[in-house]
């Protein structure tokens, strides 16, 4: 006789089954309630299939609106759709249909490929599959039984799928009433669970396999949620984030630009430039007391990027330089840098340290190079060229959770400024393939478990902590900054990462106390990380009405009529001299026009004069995104709008200063 199945419930109560008992067994020996409201198991972790019979193990019911069903609704959600196509176009072939981030996609293979106008047609039809609530049911076949029932359905991508499956693993076929389909598993338990709460996004085209040497295919994306509030809120979010894409606004505010000359590398105009400026001028302001402002070479030899590993476990995501002239005796291979870090260590090693300097900060706003494919770039968010406001700090270990911390004051402080205030910090643990003895490890990962609790200690729970288990660098562990947008969206942002590696590759040490080489702890550190990249963020958290303090042009000083102009030259002059970007707009349009064309490209304040205005020396003052008029004095509004033209650490300082 068999020996019963030993199952452990979440409450730590233990209970025995007999043999074959089923998932949805067990859910309704708890009580019917729960069976009804089931929809799957997980085993020792993993989802199965609440008619899946059960082993020993830790198992948990899976209710609807527990968040690991998501993945199940979306799963299903695909092969209704699946369905539904097939339905209503008959001899269309359904190849693969995976879940993805927020949804789920099919590809199709049709004579005539979908349009946008076939899914309202397809979305109809899945209501009524679901309506229909037929139960999932699995059948295993073997690979010729496989093979001959899709053959005969011309499904000739299926065959291939069902080829490429390895010998000795089972063929799943799942059926929702009389269709079915080849599928791992696991599903929920009919159809109606489903639910309503989805919406099919969009169609694109796709080569089978990701092959552009194969056949294309039609690729429908779709997004399914538990409630029809969720769903709401993520077509809200997507609204909005199109309204919000700083490639848009880029181009309404004459800040950036991309050319196929150029695939992946920012073309800044004028007005983006200055954006550019004055966040790394603000950066450099908020490191000058605390960190030396290096310059590495942007070309170096090969050989260091050997030394270093990268060339060895990064060169698919570098390029490589060479000596451009035929008639050259120089072979030499060289690479645009990908990162600074061994360019730090070079600087580091210049010369003789003692523990007494320790820590060296070092600090560059470096222009790196990586290679992304071209279906990757995306913007500014995805270059192949940018600026990492990089450091690097030598120190003994002794320092390390010291220096943790001053980073982490530093990072949380510079996003504050720029308004974001719900930030995650996670620390990632060590991986399974990693350079370093485990001693190494315990001791970094032991620091900086300790510093995690007390950023989240000095927050006062404001910032939420995590970890992520091993998803630490090769080279050590790293804490992770996530930033959440005006519409909710995140963000990860900075790093703060413990490095074993680099230094003891390059042979980089100090001399302690004992006057005996000691190898420093090296931590990499980043606040924006890619600065093309945080620019894009905060264009779109913004919607391009930036913060008067860093915004590209903060005035245009209009008039209403001619014989305002000399007081408006007066007005911008003055406002310039207060340290403001002023543009005039003297044109002979109406100010109502003025002023709508300056609000398309987010000019935040409009100073309009009229010949009233000239005669009292007042101005009216419009805001971006407000009907309302503000009139003030001239020397009331100059002195306003360079107050609030002032950086936060600036602010801050003459705060300062004038407490005494």
């Amino acid at each position: 006789m068999s020996n019963p199945v030993s199952l452990t419930f979440p409450d730590g109560s233990v209970r025995e089954y007999a043999p074959g008992t089923t998932g949805r067994d067990v859910a309704e020996s708890i009580s019917k309630s729960l069976a009804k409201k089931a929809v799957a198991i997980a085993l020792d972790g993993e989802l199965r299939d609440l008619s899946d019979t059960i082993a020993d193990g830790r198992i948990e019911i899976v209710t609807r609106d527990d968040k690991r069903s998501l993945e199940l609704i979306r799963h299903d959600a695909a092969h209704v759709m699946a369905e539904a196509v097939q339905e209503l176009w008959p001899g269309t072939q359904v190849t693969i249909g995976p879940v993805i981030d927020n949804g789920f996609y099919y590809d199709f293979a049709k004579n005539e490929p979908f349009t946008p106008d076939d899914l309202p047609a397809i979305e109809k039809r899945m209501k009524e599959i679901i309506a229909r609530n037929k139960p999932f049911t699995r059948e295993v076949w073997s690979r010729e039984k496989a093979r001959q029932v899709f053959a005969d359905k011309g499904e000739a991508y299926k065959v291939e799928l069902v080829d490429a499956i390895p010998e000795g693993q089972d063929l799943k076929i799942y059926y929702q009433g009389d269709w079915f389909d080849l599928c791992r598993g696991p599903h929920l338990a009919s159809t109606g669970q489903i639910g309503t709460a989805f919406k099919l996004m969009k169609v694109a085209g796709a080569y089978w396999r990701g092959d552009s040497n194969n056949p294309m295919l039609t690729r429908i994306y779709g997004t399914a949620w538990h409630t029809q509030e969720e769903l709401d809120q993520y077509l809200h979010i997507l609204a909005e984030a199109e309204k919000r894409d700083h490639r848009r606004l880029g181009r309404e505010m004459d800040l950036f630009h991309f050319q196929e000359e150029g695939p992946g590398v920012v073309f800044w105009h004028g007005k983006g430039w200055r954006l550019f400026q004055t966040l790394t001028a603000y950066m450099r302001r908020r490191l000058a007391n605390s960190y030396q402002e290096v310059n590495a070479p942007q070309v170096l030899d090969k050989s260091l990027w050997e030394t270093s590993g990268h060339w060895g476990w990064y060169r698919d995501n570098m390029f490589k330089v060479t000596v451009a002239g035929d008639d050259t005796d120089d072979e030499r291979v060289f690479a645009l840098k990908p990162m600074n870090c061994p360019g730090h260590i070079q600087i580091f090693k210049h010369g003789l340290k003692s523990y007494r300097e320790l820590p060296v900060r070092l600090a560059e706003f470096g222009n790196v190079h990586r290679y992304e494919p071209s279906g990757a770039l995306h913007g500014l968010m995805r270059v192949r060229g940018f600026t990492q406001d990089d450091a690097h700090v030598f120190c003994t270990d002794e320092q390390m959770a010291t220096e943790c911390l001053r980073i982490n004051d530093l990072i949380l402080s510079v996003y504050e400024d720029f308004g974001f205030k719900e930030v995650v910090v996670k620390l990632s643990t060590r991986p399974d393939k990693r350079v370093g003895s485990d001693e190494l490890w315990d001791r970094a990962e032991s620091v900086m478990t300790d510093v995690l609790k007390t950023i989240e200690e000095q927050s006062e729970g404001r910032i939420k902590t995590g970890i992520l288990p091993g998803e630490g660098a090769f080279y050590g562990p790293k804490f992770e900054y996530t930033l959440k947008d005006a519409i909710g969206r995140e963000w990860q942002c900075g790093t703060t990462q413990v490095d074993f590696n680099l230094p003891e590759r390059f042979g980089a040490f100090y001399i302690d106390k004992d006057s005996e080489k000691r190898q420093p702890v090296m931590i990499h550190r980043a606040i924006c990380g890619s600065m093309e990249r945080f620019l894009g963020i905060l264009i779109e958290n913004f919607a391009g009405h930036m913060p008067l303090w860093i915004s590209p042009l903060q005035v245009v000083v209009a008039t209403i009529t001619s014989e305002a102009d000399d007081y408006g030259r007066e007005v911008a002059e003055l406002l310039r001299d207060a340290g403001l970007t002023v543009e005039t707009d003297f044109r002979n349009e109406k100010i109502n026009y003025k002023v709508r064309e300056h609000s398309v490209t987010k000019v935040p304040v409009i100073v309009v004069c009229g010949k009233r205005e000239a005669e009292e020396r007042s101005v009216n003052i419009r805001r971006l995104g407000s009907q309302a008029q503000t009139a003030m004095s001239l020397d009331e509004a100059i002195a306003s709008l360079s107050a609030e033209a002032t950086a936060p650490d600036l602010k801050r300082k003459a705060e300062k200063k004038a407490r005494g």
